[in-house]
């Protein structure tokens, strides 16, 4: 780069989640968005925010050579995860994304891809693996164990050394109790209050939340 010549980045996806990783991307000032790709080829050539949307992976790979690296703004942890993947394959770079308002604990691991929105928390040696979400006003205690393409949705709280695992799903309003270890793609439903460990593949609701 040239001078104070921002480097140009691409973010995969065109909708309403994309819409807010593109203001977090503005607002932190590091990078340029140079144009959007969505498999949904009904976006090409239209455009979100001013940005063009250049349409899917095939149009990716024939792109400006000098954009090689981006973000996955899609909202779906399986398709993210899946997405992410196909771009490092084919030799591309993820960057991540925190809002400026974010709070940030001493010793806090953010992995690649992985964006955070705006007012969250994040305590004390969390780390929080690649690829994830964590959304408006998540908090997320001291010690906790986020694994890759994990969504923490708007207003959910996980209380001290909780592990979450790969591509689980934690929906809005939802509290985890200290010490507890959530399973693999598991949805926490809305509100829900978790007491006792979790286990791979289910869905817990209620308060306190059980298997359904």
């Amino acid at each position: 780069m040239r001078g104070t010549e921002k480097e140009k980045i691409f973010v995969f996806g065109a909708s309403g989640h994309a819409k807010v990783v593109m203001d977090i991307i503005e607002r932190q000032g590091l990078f340029d968005i140079a144009f959007l790709a969505d498999d949904n080829l009904e976006l090409k050539g239209k455009d979100l925010f001013g940005y063009p949307v250049i349409g899917g992976k095939d149009d990716l790979l024939l792109s400006d050579g000098e954009v090689r690296r981006g973000i996955v703004a899609i909202g779906s942890n399986r398709a993210r995860r899946a997405v992410a993947g196909w771009l490092i394959d084919h030799g591309f770079k993820l960057i991540g994304a925190v809002h400026p308002s974010v709070q940030l604990g001493r010793g806090v691991q953010i992995g690649a891809g992985t964006v955070v929105m705006a007012g969250a928390v994040i305590n004390s040696d969390t780390r929080i693996g690649d690829n994830v979400i964590v959304n408006s006003r998540a908090s997320i205690d001291h010690d906790c164990i986020i694994g890759d393409g994990v969504h923490i949705a708007p207003g959910s709280i996980l209380c001290g050394s909780v592990s979450v695992g790969e591509e689980t799903f934690v929906c809005a309003g939802a509290a985890v109790i200290p010490n507890l270890t959530i399973g693999r793609n598991v949805i926490i439903g809305a509100g829900a209050t978790v007491i006792r460990d979790v286990p791979d593949g289910v869905t817990v609701v209620g308060n306190p939340a059980k298997i359904i």
